[in-house]
């Protein structure tokens, strides 16, 4: 995401589409979308009454950080502010279009040297609301080269910005930058907290349980899940693909044409979803006269909607390869082949984040994979 450092109202320009924006809503309210969190919901509430300018949410993707800015976003604003104020503060955070509460997304494969100083420039700015900002710099361990320019910032932050950042992971070196901050841990979410999550959403039980499941702990991904008829497919085609391979080149790329064809189907409940969002804002820009940008900034939004959850269709496809590998393991024998997958798979896990192309790291596991017999 581009700051535009000299108009700084940007979260305005995105859609209405977390939530029905005009629902009553208080601060408070937003925590409830932080799921199996208690812990870190803690630590950030107590924090609200004596705040101090970078807070660092370090836990697995999924695991609720965003939902849990946007709250202490929302919190932070409101300290001062009247009933009103408050409950206005907490539908716009909960959308994320609060101008005084910034969402810094990453343009390319990591946060780059010229959007730190973006970051920096903004940071200085007068809040565009209220008496304080809040930043939240989303894949803060995606930021490479740009960590001392960062650094400076929240050394010397002014006193009217707050800083949040989210990071799965704390690499070594961006330790000096994570010490300037409060730490709080999100662990991975527990199966069964998501399935009840789901339920309470009115999701029939045994499909929250298979979603929940499916999705690895991220709440997010869940709900959509839900929406998704093939999750079951998918899961036995990932979990028998070792008994396909013959190691040849041919019969991988077979299966890794099927593989893609099975995270292109992943995406269809998330394209439903976001033509209608791009419909509602159509419809609004008709009605309205809304900028045009408001279209082309949902759409960036979007098309990071899609690459993340292409990324977490293929982990969830390689956890399920793991654990055939695993079950062969329990079953006597194949400790080699455990090794062997285990590692290959480690590596293209770690190597997703860097956008390397799907087709040619899947083409590279399956001919490094053992192949195993079928189950009995």
């Amino acid at each position: 995401m581009a700051l535009d450092t000299a108009d700084a109202t940007v979260n305005p320009e995105l859609p209405e589409t977390r939530n029905d924006i005009s629902r009553e809503l208080t601060p408070a309210d937003l925590w409830c979308e932080v799921v199996g969190q208690e812990h870190a919901v803690a630590q950030l509430r107590a924090a609200v009454r004596s705040p101090v300018h970078a807070y660092l949410l370090s836990g697995p993707a999924g695991s609720g950080k965003r939902a849990a800015a946007r709250a202490f976003g929302a919190e932070l604003l409101s300290i001062n502010a009247s009933a009103e104020e408050a409950s206005r503060n907490a539908r716009l955070a909960s959308a994320e279009q609060h101008p005084s509460v910034l969402f810094v997304e990453r343009e390319g494969a990591s946060i780059d040297v010229g959007q730190a100083r973006d970051i920096v420039r903004r940071s200085a700015l007068t809040p565009p609301e209220g008496d304080c900002q809040v930043l939240v710099l989303i894949d803060f361990h995606l930021v490479t080269d740009a960590g001392p320019i960062l650094l400076k910032a929240l050394e010397e932050p002014p006193e009217s910005t707050y800083f949040v950042i989210l990071a799965e992971e704390v690499p070594p070196e961006l330790a000096t930058v994570a010490s300037r901050c409060v730490r709080i841990g999100f662990t991975p979410v527990a199966t069964e907290a998501v399935a009840r999550c789901l339920e309470a959403d009115g999701v029939d039980q045994a499909v929250a349980e298979m979603a929940a499941w499916a999705s690895g702990g991220n709440v997010e991904r869940a709900r959509l899940l839900v929406a998704d008829p093939n999750v079951t497919a998918r899961k036995d085609a990932w979990y028998h693909l070792p008994e396909h391979l013959d190691g040849t080149g041919a019969t991988v790329m077979l299966l890794v044409g099927r593989l893609l064809e099975l995270v292109d189907g992943a995406l269809e409940p998330l394209d439903r979803r976001q033509q209608e969002e791009l419909a509602e804002v159509d419809d609004r820009i008709e009605r309205l006269g809304e900028k045009g940008t408001v279209r082309k900034h949902l759409e960036v939004r979007h098309g990071r909607e899609r690459r993340r959850l292409r990324t977490d269709e293929l982990r969830f496809g390689l956890g399920v390869i793991a654990g055939r590998y695993r079950d062969q393991l329990t079953t006597g024998g194949g400790e080699a082949e455990f090794l062997q997958a285990g590692r290959a798979i480690q590596e293209l896990t770690e190597s997703l984040v860097h956008n390397r192309r799907e087709d040619l790291a899947l083409e590279d596991l399956l001919i490094h994979l053992p192949p195993l017999p079928a189950p009995e």
